[in-house]
């Protein structure tokens, strides 16, 4: 059992926003749509989706106003907890001593957790619940 058994492709990339309305506009000006809007904590969280590429975009985090500014790569999983385990019996740069979730997100919530690749990029894989 490696980790790739459980990936099906890019989910999205996530892109921290310091005025949401603003980037939510952008994005519907160059053809994306609004596949979300989300409470998160006190803040929103935004997917915007153009064909097979969404891109996820919140309010609160830093951002960073230079090239670069990607904060993560998500990788749809079909199954969190087998993805987990490989992930840790292959010895991958966990972030998260355990898998994560956030029930506001999408109908039944989402569960995910994090890695590090070689240059210290955020690598996400990321079930959304049915």
């Amino acid at each position: 059992m490696a980790v790739q058994d459980f990936i099906t492709g890019i989910q999205h990339v996530g892109i921290p926003s310091s005025d949401l309305d603003k980037t939510i506009a952008f994005y519907k000006s160059i053809g994306f749509e609004q596949a979300g809007l989300f409470p998160n904590g006190d803040n929103r969280c935004a997917f915007m989706r153009l064909g097979n590429l969404t891109i996820e975009t919140w309010e609160g985090d830093p951002t960073n106003p230079q090239a670069g500014a990607i904060n993560h790569i998500s990788l749809n999983t079909t199954n969190i907890d087998q993805a987990f385990a490989a992930a840790k019996a292959q010895g991958l740069d966990l972030v998260n001593d355990e898998i994560q979730s956030i029930p506001t997100f999408w109908s039944n919530g989402i569960r995910f957790f994090n890695i590090l690749g070689p240059n210290h990029e955020t690598i996400e894989f990321c079930q959304i619940l049915a």
